[in-house]
């Protein structure tokens, strides 16, 4: 690692040391691999947290953050997450959901007393995606009401998993929504709330929130007919990727559906999925 000189300019000192414990920190509680490239992310990140906290320097906060017991772990792991999300990103894949996944899952419970679907929005950030799959399923299945269906949406970000509880957004993080969809699913602010819209409740009660580490345990039970885990996988080192994809291919239902980000790639489990499209992988039956 380079040695890092430290910038006069900066408000706060940020030695070799204070990374590697942030970085180590961040692998140990997240499995996130903070790459010597990450470091001023990292710095920018973590700096809003000495300045609500007080904390004059990087030292004084990791010191902090070794005490036994404290809370401020939490708050690190959410300030250095990265939550980039909009509705309908990459829409190709909820074309595909559309017109490919939702029939299969209508013809597999055609004969079901109380059909079922289960999607994971795994990183789901602050809920424009798990949302976006909610309208998607609203319109394509007319009679989802008599279903047993239910969207699970989880994230490490106890910040951003409170954001998509509100289902409040500022009207500009709508603008790829098209005017229809606007219509029928959004409820547009007015008076003092006329620069936010929020997500309508027919939408909202398809969508279940938790708060989860995905190196860690998952309390799920069931399988999945579908899977997104898009931009997620990028944060981690390839061995961990290998090891949620391996799990999510046990977490998914016969033939299920997985659909990742543009970056990331399944080189390596072609014995567990098969691309039926871009970014988009079928798990082998």
């Amino acid at each position: 690692m380079k040695p890092f000189v430290h910038n006069i300019d900066k408000e706060f000192i940020f030695t070799d040391e204070d990374f590697i414990f942030l970085s180590q920190l961040a692998a140990q509680h997240a499995g996130i691999n903070l790459t010597e490239d990450k470091r001023e992310l990292v710095y920018g990140r973590v700096a809003k947290r000495l300045r609500i906290l007080n904390i004059d320097n990087f030292k004084e906060y990791c010191s902090l953050l070794r005490q036994e017991g404290n809370e401020e772990s939490g708050h690190f792991i959410n300030s250095i997450t990265t939550n980039v999300t909009s509705f309908f990103r990459e829409n190709h894949h909820f074309e595909h959901l559309a017109n490919n996944v939702i029939p299969e899952i209508i013809r597999k419970n055609a004969n079901a007393k109380l059909p079922r679907l289960r999607i994971w929005s795994a990183g789901c950030s602050t809920g424009k995606e798990p949302y976006s799959i909610a309208m998607v399923l609203r319109e394509k299945i007319d009679n989802i009401d008599c279903w047993d269906a239910k969207i699970l949406a989880t994230d490490l970000d106890s910040d951003v998993l409170h954001t998509a509880e509100q289902a409040i957004y500022p009207i500009d993080g709508v603008d790829q929504v098209s005017d229809e969809r606007k219509k029928k699913w959004m409820l547009m602010g007015t008076g003092d709330n006329a620069s936010s819209v929020k997500i309508k409740k027919e939408i909202r009660d398809l969508v279940y929130f938790k708060q989860l580490n995905l190196t860690e345990q998952w309390p799920i039970h069931g399988t999945f007919d579908c899977i997104f885990f898009r931009n997620v996988a990028i944060y981690f080192k390839r061995p961990t990727q290998v090891n949620i994809l391996n799990r999510f291919a046990d977490c998914l239902d016969s033939n299920g559906t997985l659909f990742v980000g543009h970056s990331e790639s399944l080189i390596g489990l072609s014995e567990r999925y098969i691309n039926t499209g871009q970014t988009i992988h079928q798990k082998i039956a």
